[in-house]
Parts: structure tokens; C-alpha cells; sequence
């Protein structure tokens, strides 16, 4: 029978439940049990697709086209876990699907309430998130809920948590709560009294934490665990440090097993105890982080650069491929209207690649193609990711093809030369929620290209989210160019790959291979993409200063 693991947070927001809970995960599956992760958000869009990425960050996309939370790509980071639509569920999707039930008449004319039918709906909506990886049983379901203990609209989700443990036999379910240590600089000491309250309040709901993990910036003591053990009514073995990281994100799991976290676990779930807590591999690549002397700069130009959480799944990507290429990766976030200033194109000065991420609207949209100019025209290694690739395709068209005015016509609709436009089954589409090309989708891969050799296949999976897309009636004006088509849609021939044929490395993808980048599996164009990076930064300025001389 499958175990459940409830994490809860308090104290304040940001403070990486998601990022725990994937750890807990990965754990769990280091030690040999299947697990599967799901995330409860109380707000009420039914999904954040349609939710501005300075509000929410990045929209993660799973392989069934479900648009979620970013904490589910911590989840696909960390563990094996099959992520799908019941991984992630709003108080929209939840109050949705209670309202349709009442206008069919499922509730044969009682009166609908937050106790039972809304309770009852998310607890219907935990059972569908244990979704197996491989069909084998799910030995531990671990089930994140969003917001902080305390916030009104999260109260439906935690009373349905404590109904959920209360049907369940004794030591079927856990309940983590992740809460804060502040630590007071003026008078040198960390305080206790968040955490006091927060457990308070997590208590008069009818949820007693069985396990407490404290995030600090200062070694908690025994005395200060004992103390929280006390006033927490939480066992002093179960009261956690989680200590913050030296350098990167991927030590959290191995530091919450040197805490004694593996065990603590598999103690009061009763789960089979086994060997230790395998997690040799992951070990090495820590410290290959933490050997690496080599850097390589690379520039993201975005229109949401303000907030790191928008592009996470990037970023993140990109420092995979660092660790494949035994270099660390430094960003220089530029903001993609700051590219028009006077001074603009020295904001791209000294780095060792551009890359070029997806987006909305039309702010930034001729900076990105700036930027893209400057990249193809002086051999500076370039990604474009969606919106990216298109404005490789807008810039290249406009600059080498003399199609003056090409443009997209998400943002010009009487462009002369609309190189991208709609799919078609996109022209006719009214509402925004939910109705993108979304999801997993195959690209053939064209053999002998830059592509074939980065992925070593022709037959590739890849997530999508967009609504625009190349427009084929410019195939043909492309032909014979140095700009070709590497990747195709099989099924709707649909482009989903270019590249630049004499460039050290010009890449455009219509796709956010990003969903599919882990620590240990960086992906193939990102490693490709960095591993250039990385050869332009030996080689680069020395080829420029030549060029230089013999002008």
C-alpha cells in the first residue's frame, strides 16, 4: 500500500519546498522505493499559463502538456518520478471541476460546501497524483502544498490533508513542515519563535508535524532542537537542519541524509530499511562542481531577466551542461530592450555565448534580433529557444535573405514578409488558457546536421508551448541559405530546428529542451551549446584581435 508524505511550509514564502520535497524524493528512490510527486497551489487559476512569469516564474510543461508549477521541474531534476496533469492542481482546477459536477446534478441537490465537497474533490485529486514511472506500485507519494501555514486559501488543501491521514491506517502518512530559523545579525543569534507559531497554527488546523526541517544560515545546536522539540511537540531526532547551500542546489539531498533525514523516514512510515543511502554518483559531480576552475559567460537575453525564477529550467539547464563540460557557467542577465540603447551592444561585450529565450508580447522582441545580428555576424556561439529561434528566423531573413520587414505576426499583423505566423489550428483559437501546441512532440532530426550529431539520433522527443511557428511558405526562400532546417515535425511537418551551416555554433529550436535537462543528463544542446561556449572563450578573442591585425 502506498505511503503518503504531506510538506507544508510556514514562517514565510520562497522557501524552497519544492526544492526540498524533490530532495525528499530523490532520497526516497536512492534507497530503492518508487515514488511519485505532486504539488497542490491555492490559487485559484486553474493553471499559471496564463499568469505573467514576474507573478509565478516559469511555466513548467510536462510530456502530456500539462503547463505547471516550477517546483515540478525540481521534481524531474531530482527523481524519476512520471509527472502528469494530476501532478498538479489549483484551487481553480479543484473548485472547476466541483462546480461542474454541481450544474450535471452529481450532488443530487444538496448544497455544496467547502466541507465535504471541496475537501472531498482534493482528496480525489491526491489519490489521481500517485502516478507510477514504470508501472511498478508506488511505494511513497509525496504531495508538496503551495503557499505558507496561516494563508487563507491554503486552509481547504491542509483540512483535506488532515482528512486524508485520518482515513488512513497509523503510519501511512507523514507530515514535513518546512519552516524558517532568522537569524538576527545585530544580536548574533537565531530565533525559535517563527517556527513556535508556525507549528501553532499548522496544530489548530488538527495536523501535528511528525518531522520539522529548519532552514538556516547558522549550524543550529542540540539545545536549540531540544527547545523546538519542546514548544513544536516534535522529537528532538526529528527537528532537521537544513543548512543553506555552500554552491549549488544539488548538495540539499546529501545534506538532509547526513542529518539523518533517510532514516527518520523510512523509521515512521515503517517503510523496509534496507542498506544505505546510495548517492555515490551524485557525490562526484558535487564535488566535480566544486573542483571546476573554468568559466564560461554566457548572455540571456530576456524579457524577464528580473526575476531568476522565470527562466529557472534554463538556467538550470545550463549549469547541467557546465557540469558536462567540467566548466563552471556564469550568467549576465540583459534585459533584451536594453539592447536598443545607445550602448547597447557593449552589454554583450566579453561574454562567450547568447542565448535567446522564449517570451510573450512585443517588448524586447527587436532587441532579442539585435542581439542575434551580433551573435551571427562576429561567430559568437548562439541558442535560441521558441520565441528565440523565431527571431534567429526574423533577423536572418531581414539581414542575409533582404526580406525588409519580415517579422512574426504575433506582432505584426500587416508585416509584408510574416515569416512566422500561426499554425492553423491555432488561428481560430479565442481562449488563452490551455490551448497552445502543448506537450511532448517527435522531431526527425536531419542526418549529417550540427543537430544529428549533438543528439546522436534522428527521432527525438521534445515539450512545446507556443502558438506560432515558422511559416512554410517561406520554406523555400530559406533553401540553399546557410540557415537550414535540421529538425522537422514528422507528423505535421511543422519546423522545430535551424542552424547555421560555418558557424562555430547557431542553433534555433522551436521546442524548451530545458524540461529535459538533469545534473547527471545534461541535455545534448545545451552541452553543445556550453561546450562551445567554452571553446570560443579559449579561442574566441585570440581569432577577433587576429582579424583585427590584418585589417
Amino acid at each position: 500500500m502506498t505511503k503518503h508524505i504531506f510538506v507544508t511550509g510556514g514562517v514565510v514564502s520562497s522557501l524552497g519546498k519544492g526544492l526540498t520535497s524533490a530532495a525528499i524524493g530523490m532520497i526516497l528512490e536512492r534507497r530503492g522505493f518508487v515514488v511519485s510527486m505532486q504539488k497542490l497551489d491555492p490559487y485559484i487559476n486553474v493553471d499559471p499559463g496564463t499568469m505573467s512569469p514576474f507573478q509565478h516564474g516559469e511555466v513548467y510543461v510536462t510530456d502530456d502538456g500539462a503547463e505547471t508549477d516550477l517546483d515540478l521541474g525540481h521534481y524531474e531534476r531530482f527523481t524519476h518520478a512520471r509527472l502528469t496533469k494530476s501532478s498538479n492542481f489549483t484551487t481553480g482546477k479543484i473548485y472547476s471541476q466541483v462546480i461542474a459536477r454541481e450544474r450535471r446534478g452529481d450532488y443530487l441537490g444538496r448544497t455544496v460546501q467547502v466541507i465535504p465537497h471541496i475537501t472531498d474533490a482534493i482528496k480525489e485529486a491526491i489519490h489521481e497524483g500517485v502516478v507510477s514511472p514504470d508501472h511498478r506500485p508506488v511505494d511513497v507519494a509525496l504531495t508538496e502544498i503551495g503557499g505558507t501555514v496561516g494563508d487563507i486559501e491554503s486552509l481547504p488543501f491542509l483540512e483535506a490533508a488532515r482528512q486524508f491521514a485520518l482515513e488512513k491506517p497509523r503510519g501511512d502518512v507523514l507530515f514535513v513542515h518546512l519552516t524558517l530559523l532568522p537569524y538576527l545579525r545585530s544580536s548574533g543569534e537565531m530565533k525559535t519563535k517563527p517556527t513556535q507559531q508556525s507549528v501553532a497554527l499548522l496544530r489548530e488546523i488538527g495536523i501535528q508535524p511528525d518531522i520539522l526541517i529548519c532552514r538556516t544560515e547558522q549550524p543550529m545546536t542540540r539545545e536549540m532542537a531540544q527547545k523546538i522539540s519542546l514548544f513544536c511537540n516534535v522529537r528532538a531526532e526529528a527537528v532537521v537542519e537544513e543548512r543553506d547551500v555552500e554552491f549549488s542546489i544539488y548538495q540539499v539531498p546529501t545534506d538532509l541524509v547526513q542529518a539523518g533525514l533517510d532514516k527518520l523516514i523510512v523509521e515512521r512510515l515503517s517503510l523496509p530499511a534496507g542498506g544505505e543511502t546510495r548517492f555515490d554518483d551524485w557525490r562526484a559531480m558535487i564535488e566535480d562542481i566544486r573542483r571546476t576552475t573554468e568559466e564560461v559567460e554566457i548572455a540571456i537575453v530576456g524579457k524577464y531577466v528580473e526575476l531568476h525564477d522565470a527562466y529557472k529550467s534554463i538556467y538550470e539547464a545550463l549549469s547541467h551542461a557546465g557540469v558536462g563540460n567540467r566548466c563552471k557557467v556564469k550568467l549576465r542577465k540583459v534585459r533584451a530592450e536594453d539592447m536598443l540603447g545607445p550602448n547597447g551592444l557593449a552589454l554583450l561585450d566579453g561574454v562567450h555565448g547568447i542565448l535567446v529565450p522564449g517570451g510573450f508580447g512585443d517588448r524586447g522582441v527587436e532587441g532579442k534580433i539585435l542581439a542575434i545580428r551580433h551573435a551571427r555576424e562576429h561567430g559568437v556561439p548562439f541558442f535560441g529557444i521558441c520565441l528565440g529561434m523565431q527571431c534567429a528566423v526574423i533577423e536572418y531573413a531581414r539581414g542575409v535573405l533582404g526580406l525588409d520587414g519580415a517579422h512574426t505576426l504575433e506582432h505584426s499583423p500587416h508585416s509584408p514578409h510574416p515569416v512566422i505566423a500561426p499554425m492553423e489550428d491555432q488561428r481560430a483559437v479565442s481562449n488563452l488558457g490551455g490551448t497552445m501546441r502543448l506537450g511532448s512532440q517527435p522531431c526527425r532530426i536531419e542526418p549529417g546536421t550540427l543537430a544529428h550529431r549533438l543528439y546522436g539520433a534522428t527521432l527525438v522527443h521534445e515539450r512545446h508551448r507556443h502558438r506560432f511557428e515558422f511559416n512554410n511558405d517561406y520554406r523555400a526562400a530559406f533553401q540553399g541559405s546557410k540557415l537550414r532546417v535540421s529538425g522537422l515535425n514528422p507528423d505535421r511537418d511543422l519546423v522545430e530546428i535551424v542552424e547555421l551551416d560555418g558557424h562555430p555554433f547557431f542553433v534555433g529550436v522551436q521546442f524548451h529542451p530545458e524540461f529535459k535537462s538533469t545534473p547527471l543528463a545534461p541535455h545534448p544542446v545545451f552541452r553543445g551549446f556550453v561546450g562551445a561556449a567554452l571553446a570560443h572563450s579559449k579561442n574566441g578573442h585570440r581569432e577577433r584581435a587576429r582579424e583585427v591585425e590584418l585589417a
